[in-house]
């Protein structure tokens, strides 16, 4: 189904920072055919008149925990460890698959309406998870997040080992690879080095992106260099071959030092950048001007909504550009262009996607944003209006590898009201007794 986007201000994501005002995109086959600002010969069978709104790609939100919408607000004002232990550890032994699903659903939803199109997803129950972003037609990293407690390990002994090996044989590949399984460990502190081998081996034997939660307090960064003789995470994980697939993240790194960086630039390891919910639980400010000048890629996560509290991208965006500003009095410390850079071509690069930018031959992946909406008016700069003026709200059409999955508030690939109804009748009350 050929489409023609028309009368919108393109914002490319190329290395020259181009914005296309009155532009016009084409879109066949699932992937860009043609970006200009004439009108491109043919014919299609429908034109979207943006009326003058921004065109960009899609968002890519590379660490978050998309069931965990049940726990919005829940346990809010705590540390990171007390928050976990006494208050997210216990509601999660509760899930059942009928949960997983709905509250997966809902925090898709909300992500589709405020632009996202990729994400990375690291939970349990993920089969189920896998089959929500199935339906819902955005493209998904998956991985389930390893842990190992006992003593001896070995794959045997290690639930989560067969639970990704069924993950990647269930969802890898699936779609052309919009969705697409990663090799994972929760963190160093959840892990024995048995279990880091072991992740490190497999994303190696089956060419895996590898996803773990990194130095994001400062209590987990100093206590990991106790136990391994002075070895920060990233240095412990690299000691273990963890980094040695094709590409890594590294969720968080607020306490991240120079060493790590050398390390993260030289294995191909993305820092996923999660201001909102690091400031919200207390644990310190990534120093992403550090990690970019040292060649680290920087890309966006929201974490999940039980420590943000949305998912909505732009606001990360925002916040993550002002923050370094603000912390080391420099107004370019962290430019908007920055900011939205690693909110889309950040991520692409992480993933190993061919997405991230408006640009013949890679995915259609975009999102269009009101260009009648009061907080984006005037527009003297594209990608200023993105980064400190936009919100989700402000999105008015999602479209992901060509298809239209969300346009003018309704979802063309997830029951709203179903949804709704599963989360506040069943989920909630199972997880809560409410």
């Amino acid at each position: 189904m050929p489409i023609l986007f028309q009368n919108v201000t393109a914002v490319l994501m190329d290395a020259a920072h181009t914005v296309l005002p009155n532009a016009f995109v084409a879109v066949e086959g699932g992937r860009i055919a043609s970006v200009g600002a004439a009108r491109p010969a043919g014919s299609f069978e429908r034109v979207i008149d943006g009326r003058g709104g921004i065109l960009m790609p899609g968002l890519v939100n590379c660490h978050t925990h998309v069931p965990m919408t049940a726990m919005r607000g829940y346990g809010d004002g705590h540390s990171l460890h007390d928050w976990l232990n006494n208050f997210i550890f216990p509601v999660e032994a509760k899930w059942d698959h009928r949960a997983i699903r709905a509250c997966a659903d809902l925090g898709l939803m909300e992500m589709i309406a405020s632009g996202v199109t990729c994400l990375t997803d690291m939970y349990m129950h993920t089969l189920t998870v896998g089959q929500a972003v199935a339906d819902a037609g955005v493209s998904a990293n998956l991985c389930c997040g390893m842990v190992f407690f006992g003593e001896e390990f070995s794959p045997a002994a290690c639930g989560d080992c067969k639970n990704q090996e069924e993950l990647f044989q269930t969802w890898h590949g699936y779609d052309d690879s919009r969705i697409q399984v990663d090799a994972s460990l929760h963190a160093e502190y959840t892990s024995k080095i048995g279990l880091c081998e072991w992740a490190g081996a497999f994303a190696r034997d089956h060419g895996l992106n590898m996803h773990v939660h990194i130095s994001e307090t400062r209590k987990e960064h100093e206590e990991c260099k106790q136990r391994h003789g002075g070895l920060t995470p990233i240095q412990y994980m690299d000691r273990c071959g963890v980094w040695d697939g094709p590409r890594s993240y590294a969720a968080h790194c607020v306490w991240t030092e120079p060493e790590d960086w050398a390390i993260m630039a030289q294995k191909h390891v993305t820092a996923v950048h999660n201001p909102v919910s690091n400031l919200k639980l207390g644990s310190g400010v990534a120093p992403i001007p550090d990690l970019l000048k040292a060649g680290v890629n920087v890309a966006l996560g929201t974490d999940g909504v039980s420590s943000n509290n949305t998912t909505d991208l732009f606001e990360d965006m925002k916040i993550a550009a002002i923050l370094q500003n603000g912390v080391r009095q420099d107004p370019m410390a962290l430019t908007a262009w920055d900011a939205v850079e690693m909110a889309t071509l950040g991520g692409a690069r992480a993933l190993g996607r061919d997405t991230g930018a408006i640009a013949p031959g890679k995915w259609a992946d975009l999102i269009l944003l009101d260009g009648e909406a009061l907080n984006l008016i005037p527009c003297h700069d594209a990608a200023n209006n993105i980064a400190y003026a936009a919100h989700g709200c402000d999105v008015v059409l999602n479209m992901c590898r060509g298809k239209v999955i969300y346009e003018n508030g309704e979802f063309l690939t997830i029951d709203r009201e179903k949804t709704l109804a599963e989360v506040k009748q069943y989920a909630v009350p199972l997880l809560f007794g409410k």
